[in-house]
């Protein structure tokens, strides 16, 4: 074993809640929250309906302590079929958390991962299910950065991810370190390595592979709990890779993840944001809006410029999701699903908005992301809004109140009221000594009330 493996796995298994500074259990519970309701907002879905329905036919559980219930659903699979589900359903609403270096997400199989594995495991405390996100969140992370230096594609964030999942699994359920080192390379091995751009450029529910980075991970958990055998997870133990695993236990990128105030694509918000920042600074309305150009770096200025015809390219579309923020001066569910696909006031703003990709926007990619507009208006003025960050990242953070207001403005239409604060006040509740899984697990796996 190499001393890179032994620094993840005395990670894995050593690191206790009262380890965790103060600041990253804050951030641990808010990222927990806001995937959640990203999760509940998805569960109407068509990906949604489809892949629960998938995982009742394709991955039920023939043995007892590997069955869990699905999210928001109640129907019972094998653990890697409910982590599945609920994974592939959140990432269909592309409104979950990320992280800048890996360039992609995290969160979207850590929450889903838990809410399974609590189902095969004795209740746990809260401050424990912080630290088991929090190491689903390190280790996933260093995975990917080690995946982005080491290869020429761009991979969808399945391929790493699922690493994360299988040392959560591992903790969870008590692998013993050789087991976690197994674990480690099945999932390396059997994770997706999708190509991003792929998807990019014909949008889909593949989306960002995260549904199969679940499925993975915790099938190579298994595996390994069983016997199974597999090559050393080159991401974490070849020379190359080992800069990447050195803060690990001191970086806490946990705290450095950012909270999508639109789902919509990551690429897409900075060039939002700044025509949202122009409207509100000149207090303008849609019918204002001559010609709107958006100057952006080389990925954003790639994603979906036409009129979107599914729920799927909507979330991966840029002048679309300017039109409809130019609209109603928010993005919502309603605008990237049904009728709101076809809505006559956004496609006529869409036929004022131009874009073009900017040098010095690429460049600081994927370090932040930035973007600039240029609105005429119908009165001959142009205004220019300078450079903008997409909001809820580090240079633009959200506050707990913000990544609440989110949270309910997702759930309340799925849960109701009640229910979304129940589970609102459970996770928030983590950070106390006395609390427990399970405070929030009987919210959690009924289906939403018709």
């Amino acid at each position: 074993m190499t001393a890179t493996f032994d620094r993840a796995a005395d990670f894995t298994f050593d690191i206790a809640p009262g380890d965790l500074p103060e600041t990253t259990r804050e951030a641990a519970a808010l990222m927990f929250l806001d995937t959640l309701g990203i999760t509940i907002g998805a569960t109407p879905m068509e990906a949604g309906r489809i892949t629960r329905d998938t995982a009742v036919a394709l991955y039920g559980c023939g043995e007892e302590g590997l069955a869990a219930r699905m999210l928001f659903d109640g129907r019972r699979v094998s653990v890697a079929g409910a982590a599945y589900a609920a994974a592939t359903a959140t990432d269909n609403l592309d409104g979950h958390d990320g992280y800048y270096p890996t360039k992609g997400h995290i969160g979207v199989v850590v929450i889903p991962a838990i809410a399974a594995l609590a189902e095969t495991v004795p209740d746990f405390s809260g401050p424990e299910a912080l630290a088991i996100t929090t190491l689903g969140y390190e280790l996933a992370g260093r995975a990917a950065l080690s995946l982005h230096a080491t290869v020429s594609d761009y991979h969808t964030s399945g391929a790493w991810n699922a690493l994360g999942v299988a040392a959560m699994a591992a903790r969870m359920r008590g692998l013993s370190r050789a087991q976690l080192r197994e674990a480690l390379g099945i999932a390396e091995f059997h994770g997706p390595r999708s190509q991003m751009m792929r998807e990019i450029a014909n949008p889909s529910m593949l989306h960002d592979g995260s549904g199969w980075g679940a499925m993975v991970g915790m099938s190579a958990a298994v595996l390994a709990e069983k016997g199974f055998t597999g090559a050393p997870a080159i991401t974490l133990e070849e020379d190359r890779v080992a800069e990447h695993w050195q803060d690990l236990g001191s970086f806490w990128q946990m705290e450095h993840q950012y909270v999508k105030p639109y789902p919509i694509c990551r690429w897409a918000h900075a060039p939002i944001d700044a025509l949202r920042q122009v409207m509100l600074e000149y207090g303008l309305n849609h019918e204002q809006l001559a010609r709107i150009r958006i100057n952006t770096f080389h990925e954003s200025a790639c994603l979906y410029s036409g009129i979107p015809a599914t729920t799927s390219q909507a979330q991966y579309s840029l002048g679309f999701a300017v039109a409809v923020q130019a609209a109603y001066g928010r993005i919502g569910v309603e605008h990237i699903s049904g009728a709101g696909l076809a809505d006559p006031l956004v496609a006529s703003i869409h036929e004022r908005i131009s874009v073009a990709e900017a040098a010095r926007h690429s460049v600081r990619f994927p370090a932040c992301r930035v973007a600039d507009v240029v609105v005429t208006l119908t009165d001959g003025r142009v205004i220019e809004s300078g450079d903008v960050h997409a909001r809820g990242g580090p240079e633009a953070p959200f506050s707990q109140e913000d990544v609440v207001r989110k949270f309910m403005e997702f759930a309340v239409p799925v849960l109701g009221e009640a229910r979304a604060a129940g589970i609102r006040d459970a996770v928030l509740g983590f950070t106390r000594q006395d609390s427990k899984f399970s405070d929030l697990g009987r919210l959690i796996y009924g289906a939403p009330e018709t």
